[in-house]
């Protein structure tokens, strides 16, 4: 898991007054709080088949097949990169008949699984070693999804116009980050995000909002401080394709909150509290609930 970084922010001054000294930069946040529960789901509650394709990238592949799928039956394929696996497995499993989970875990940082994606031949050739893995002949419909640093696989994959015309949803997990410009310079202090690196993600929530395809986001608000956080990417996402959140305050899975949330199409946004590491897993294991937004129409 990712480390996090909460940067100093930039002092005030009151007019008339002192300066407000900066507070003591946070790795991660030692905010400790018992408001929200951070349940985790039961990831021995998994009802499949589970096996592993090697030689394909530097780790394994974990596939799992849920229970009753029918491969002369139209299947579907998501391909989730980074986290833990039974969490994922599980909320596939949830769907029932007719999907598999191809599991990619390439190690921390973005760069780790954005590298090897940037091969226009890898995304397809694992599509393909899954399909001879499970015997099907092609797959109806190929989802990509991916938790914190798993977000690189995804920018990849979108950078291609070929490749993400195989992809029919994204769903991303507190996992949207970018640079800023200059390097490590936060907003508050005159930096920007860099658009470079959204580019193709702003390409894929166009044709979301369009209904051509689906892209699903979930952030909270841990900042990272040395690049953009992923509200910071999520607003500038928003803003771009000229939405607004709207404002709301309701239960999440597992004891999560959101409160905030933007719907257009097939594109939708939801930010939810917390700023500390336990908030950050709790999307992961939420994924359940977030992979039914993906794969089925909004509530």
């Amino acid at each position: 898991m990712r480390a996090f970084f909460l940067g100093t922010v930039a002092a005030c001054r009151a007019a008339p007054g002192p300066v407000a000294p900066a507070p003591a930069a946070q790795n991660p946040s030692p905010m400790v709080e018992t408001s929200r529960p951070h349940e985790r789901v039961d990831t021995l509650d998994v009802r499949g088949t589970h096996t592993i394709i090697t030689g394909l990238l530097t780790r394994p592949v974990d596939v799992f097949v849920t229970q009753g799928t029918r491969v002369d039956q139209p299947v579907t394929l998501l391909v989730h990169f980074m986290g833990a696996y039974g969490p994922v497995a599980h909320a596939v499993s949830q769907l029932g008949p007719g999907y598999v989970l191809a599991f990619v875990y390439l190690g921390a940082g973005g760069s780790a699984y954005e590298r090897p994606l940037l091969d226009t031949l890898v995304f397809p050739r694992l599509i393909a070693r899954v399909a001879e893995e499970i015997r099907v002949p092609r797959f109806g419909k190929v989802y990509i999804s991916g938790f914190s640093a798993g977000y690189g696989a995804a920018r990849a994959i979108l950078s291609n116009d070929r490749l993400a015309g195989l992809v029919a949803g994204v769903l991303l997990l507190d996992g949207m980050h970018a640079g800023y410009v200059p390097d490590r310079t936060v907003l508050s202090a005159g930096g920007s995000i860099d658009t470079m690196n959204m580019t193709s993600f702003g390409k894929f929530a166009r044709r979301a909002v369009r209904g051509e395809t689906r892209f699903v986001i979930t952030h909270s608000e841990i900042f990272p401080g040395t690049f953009a956080s992923t509200t910071e990417t999520a607003d500038y996402l928003i803003a771009s394709l000229g939405l607004k959140r709207a404002r709301v305050l309701r239960d999440g899975p597992l004891g999560m909150q959101q409160t905030s949330d933007v719907v257009a199409g097939g594109f939708r946004v939801l930010g939810f509290a917390g700023n500390a590491g336990p908030d950050h897993i709790d999307h992961l294991h939420g994924v359940y609930a977030f992979l039914g937004l993906l794969v089925r129409d909004f509530p």
